[in-house]
């Protein structure tokens, strides 16, 4: 553990001197995720400027959603951005000198360090929500503990996923496309899963878990998530991962170079 711990913060601090090498593309990435976060905040605020509920959520609730939303799909894509650098790896074989390195090869083709040009955005999402947050007149101290609970583990879901395109990158030698797919489906988070009409509220719950990682936190949060479906976002934490993990093994055992 220590000595991949050493090799991650390795990774991270090579990930910082690229920032650094090109400052001003870096600088324009943020402004153009805090312009693009700050146009949909005016979107929601010309919505409830019509109404004063959606579906029984007012102006601050739909805000802790879509902030929610903003909070894991930044923490995803901080963490795992060296999945979209994965198919040039197979298509030149050098993913045969990754699995020949000492180490699990999650180090680097899933991890590879964390991108700061996303963790900058983490400052003001987090501030955002503690303000939100304190207008919000239930919320109490266990229900702080579970939102950061339920963060993690749509962090395991996320992480699944991931590693699932990692193993069909293998297969396929496809990552770009499935990655697309997922922030898509992902990106249906942005509003409470409430305001879906059934069957399709049913599907983001059940077969596409994109409301168990995008609205679930939010909702333990306000205090409204129920206990069977508490217990059924840790039961599909769970299964994704392990599904996930045999899906790679799987892939891993097909693979053959495809460099050369």
């Amino acid at each position: 553990m220590k000595h991949s711990l050493k090799i991650f913060f390795y990774l991270t601090k090579l990930s910082l001197k690229t920032i650094f090498q090109n400052k001003i593309g870096s600088m324009f990435f943020i402004i153009g995720k805090l312009i693009r976060f700050v146009f949909f905040v005016f979107f929601i605020y010309i919505l409830f400027s019509q109404t004063k509920l959606i579906r029984n959520y007012n102006f601050n609730q739909i805000i802790i959603f879509y902030l929610t939303f903003n909070l894991i799909d930044t923490l995803s894509q901080a963490l795992f951005r060296e999945v979209y650098r994965f198919r040039p790896l197979i298509l030149s074989g050098n993913f045969d000198l990754v699995l020949t390195k000492p180490h699990h090869p999650f180090l680097k083709i899933l991890l590879g360090g964390v991108d700061f040009l996303d963790v900058f955005l983490f400052i003001p999402y987090i501030g955002l929500i503690i303000y939100f947050g304190l207008k919000i007149p239930n919320i109490h101290l266990i229900s702080v503990f579970l939102y950061i609970l339920f963060i993690f583990n749509s962090l395991l879901i996320t992480t699944a996923f991931h590693i699932a395109v990692l193993a069909f990158g293998i297969l396929t030698t496809s990552v770009d496309h499935i990655i697309f797919i997922y922030r898509d489906l992902m990106s249906v988070g942005r509003f409470p899963i409430d305001i879906y009409k059934s069957p399709v509220r049913e599907i983001f719950i059940f077969f596409i878990p994109t409301a168990v990682v995008m609205t679930f936190p939010a909702k333990i949060l306000l205090g409204i998530l129920t206990w069977p479906f508490f217990l059924w976002s840790f039961f599909v934490s769970l299964l994704s991962l392990f599904l996930a993990l045999r899906l790679w093994d799987f892939a891993l055992r097909k693979y053959q170079s495809y460099g050369g």
